[in-house]
């Protein structure tokens, strides 16, 4: 018998045994050329530029998301064996869900126009290192795991419960590592107490027990608290912004100005005709190699950009979702007409970012509770998860450091009249 331990931060040891047939699977996805290019995709994108300690890897919770998901299907499966057949595309599925992501993870969705979603699904349908060991497990088994990546459907859906839901083992590693890395306590979910809630409702599908409501709350606070301290902080906002310029500036230049190697060019000109390798190829590593060659090769307002994201001389952000949608426009061509008068390019220092928190959706797979003889859905028990469900909205004024003073003196002349 051949084993294998990873250890991991969060989690302690996270041990393999080919003895077992689903675990020898994931030993073989893991070792896969597609599946090692996620040790060089950071988890959080670009905020290591906010959060120092934000360099953990798509890889390292890629493995997270599968110890969760194996803990929680060891529990569920005493309730209902049947669930057995099910294991090695649950598996596989919980290890492969952030295969096809961008450099830089979900910046990179918004730099480049993909969807990992999509490329996770047609990786694991055409690379013959991910769908072989798939279809030699099981027939059928990369389909299966397309499916349930791409659309979330599957034959039983408890299993993508597991995978993509409200409660789903994603969220629950990526909420514990991005608090561990970012160096914030609000992530600190009790991860322990949330697995030993989940159960099966009378149709057989995923629930909460009525014990473990207060965990399932707290872990919905800490995901809006982590939205607002870490996913959406300005400087964050800030970075995204930049780099989606820099791409736009560098697609807007064209391949006679702008160097490039062949596979940023089929990024940059060719986006929607990238085959399988080409996609592959790209990573932090050889997206951040062009961002040094353009910082010193690149037409100067491209150059300007990439010494701005590299050096961390990053633009400024004010909070302007208060103001009406009209009074935010004004502001942004105020920011843009001062940015000309001090001689800057205001299209590459200004701009408007808005963004969008859902929070709890009660009816787009809601939470239930079952103690065994009623089945609640979660809002109903918890006026807390109630309240999470109304959406909320950031919005961030964009400018340079060198107009903030009259900015801000102009801006909040607005921000008075309200």
């Amino acid at each position: 018998m051949s084993s294998r331990t990873y250890h991991d931060p969060l989690h302690g040891g996270i041990a393999l045994h080919s003895v077992n047939p689903a675990e020898a699977l994931v030993l073989e996805l893991v070792d896969a050329a597609p599946f090692q290019r996620l040790r060089r995709i950071r988890q959080l994108g670009p905020a290591f530029l906010t959060f120092h300690g934000a360099e953990s890897s798509r890889f390292t919770h890629s493995l997270g998301v599968f110890h969760i998901a194996r803990q929680a299907f060891q529990r569920l499966l005493a309730m209902d064996p049947s669930l057995e057949r099910h294991r090695g595309v649950l598996y596989a599925a919980a290890l492969l869900h952030d295969l096809g992501h961008a450099p830089l993870s979900h910046t990179g969705e918004e730099m480049f126009g993909t969807h990992h979603e999509r490329w996770s699904a047609r990786i694991v349908r055409e690379h013959p290192a991910i769908r072989e060991p798939l279809e030699r497990f099981q027939p059928g088994s990369s389909e299966a795991v397309a499916a349930l990546l791409e659309h979330g459907t599957s034959e039983r859906r408890v299993i993508k419960d597991l995978v993509s839901s409200q409660l789903d083992c994603d969220r629950l590693d990526y909420l514990l590592r991005d608090s561990y890395s970012t160096g914030t306590s609000y992530g600190q979910l009790d991860l322990g107490r949330i697995l030993a809630a989940l159960t099966l409702a009378p149709d057989g599908e995923l629930a909460i027990h009525p014990k473990g409501l207060m965990a399932v709350e707290h872990y919905l606070v800490v995901r809006n608290l982590m939205y607002r301290s870490v996913y959406n902080h300005r400087l964050n906002v800030v970075c995204n912004w930049l780099l989606e310029q820099m791409i736009r500036l560098a697609r807007e230049l064209g391949p006679d100005q702008v160097w490039t190697d062949s596979t940023m060019r089929c990024w940059l000109w060719s986006a929607h005709e990238l085959d399988l390798e080409a996609y592959l190829a790209n990573d932090d590593l050889r997206t951040g190699y062009h961002l040094l060659r353009w910082r010193e090769e690149a037409p100067r307002p491209l150059a300007d950009l990439c010494d701005r994201f590299l050096n961390r001389r990053l633009l400024k952000a004010l909070d302007v979702d208060s103001l009406s949608k009209e009074k935010q426009l004004e502001c942004l061509a105020l920011a843009r007409g001062l940015a000309e008068a001090k001689g800057l390019d205001p299209s590459l220092s200004c701009g408007l970012r808005h963004q969008q928190l859902h929070g709890y959706h009660p009816y787009r797979g809601g939470l239930r509770l079952w103690n065994g003889q009623q089945l609640q859905a979660l809002e109903q028990s918890s006026a807390l998860v109630k309240s999470l469900s109304k959406p909320v909205s950031t919005s961030w004024l964009i400018y340079p450091k060198q107009i903030s003073q009259e900015l801000k003196r102009k801006v909040g002349q607005y921000l008075a009249q309200i």
